[in-house]
């Protein structure tokens, strides 16, 4: 689905709304930090379009799963990067409560998988199939995987996505938690630069998909079936025998901050960034040495059409 730019929506939104109140200026509003550059990256821009907007704006760190407790409670303001293949039950809690509300999709262009660096291709013939890992999964083994195959799954309070497509598919691997997102581009990193078997849990966009030629197994469609039925898919005993269902990638605020900061609420409403502003902006930082701070006011300054006129349109 073709998402909307930046700028076309802000035109949209400037010739049918008029400008909101401000609100609270003199209260901090708390923008939830969350363990990947990409967020990193997301929440910076919203904070300095917030910071444009006249508002004060504080970064808290807070984990992907469990930040949902403080967003209810208005501790934390807003989280603006949502991924909905690996977001917590919590949510759903806090969304039917009421207490936290969604506030629009993000826009990036999406997807997460079992994926591998490029050269492993030839040491298991077969790949992109899922149906080769079968056959090969010796391949990938370690001392605390054998018999089976090693598969690098998302840090432990990501969820556990890989471990579950390994159970669901019956696939001969034990997937193993990595420490960090930086612990996973080490991995590819050093897979790539050795020439040695890997398979990992990993999406896009990520700077790394280009910079290692990072592939996706190829997995039985994610139909929402895949996930409730153990019938549907190529195991009948169990569920997640499928790829990732389609990702979302979304915003959510506390309840209250619409009515406490009107025009802050409407500019994260409609705030967007796209895969290709995002992306370069991710490896600036974790390729090149960049501070988060300096690479966004750098893209902010050379890309002020982009953001700009979504702030006007909600203050003046």
């Amino acid at each position: 689905m073709k998402k909307l730019s930046v700028s076309l929506l802000a035109m949209m939104v400037a010739g049918s709304a008029n400008a909101a109140d401000m609100g609270a200026v003199d209260e901090p509003i708390k923008l939830a930090i969350n363990e990947w550059t990409g967020q990193h990256v997301t929440t910076q821009v919203a904070g300095e379009m917030l910071k444009a907007a006249g508002y004060n704006v504080e970064y808290v760190t807070a984990g992907m799963m469990n930040q949902f407790q403080a967003v209810a409670d208005g501790d934390i303001t807003a989280t603006l990067e949502i991924w909905s293949s690996n977001v917590s039950d919590e949510y759903a809690k806090k969304i039917d409560e009421g207490t936290v509300v969604e506030i629009g999709d993000l826009g990036l262009n999406a997807k997460e998988g079992i994926a591998y660096p490029a050269h492993v291709a030839d040491l298991c013939p077969g790949l992109p199939a899922w149906e080769a890992l079968k056959d090969c999964a010796q391949v990938f083994a370690t001392a605390e995987t054998l018999p089976g195959g090693r598969l690098v799954d998302y840090p432990a309070d990501w969820g556990t996505p890989g471990a579950d497509r390994m159970t669901g598919l019956e696939l001969p691997f034990k997937a193993v938690p990595a420490g960090s997102e930086g612990a996973l581009i080490a991995e590819l990193r050093a897979s790539t630069e050795r020439k040695s078997p890997l398979l990992v849990t990993f999406w896009q966009p990520h700077w790394a998909m280009s910079a290692y030629d990072v592939q996706f197994v190829e997995l039985p469609a994610g139909e929402e079936a895949c996930f409730n039925d153990p019938a549907w898919g190529p195991n009948p005993n169990a569920v997640n025998d499928c790829d990732f269902s389609p990702s979302r990638i979304f915003k959510a605020s506390w309840n209250g901050m619409e009515e406490k900061w009107p025009a802050a609420y409407e500019i994260l409403s409609n705030y967007q960034l796209a895969v290709e502003d995002q992306q370069p902006m991710m490896g600036a930082i974790d390729v090149d040495g960049g501070k988060v701070e300096e690479v966004v006011a750098e893209w902010m300054a050379a890309n002020e059409d982009k953001w700009r006129p979504v702030v006007d349109a909600a203050t003046q």
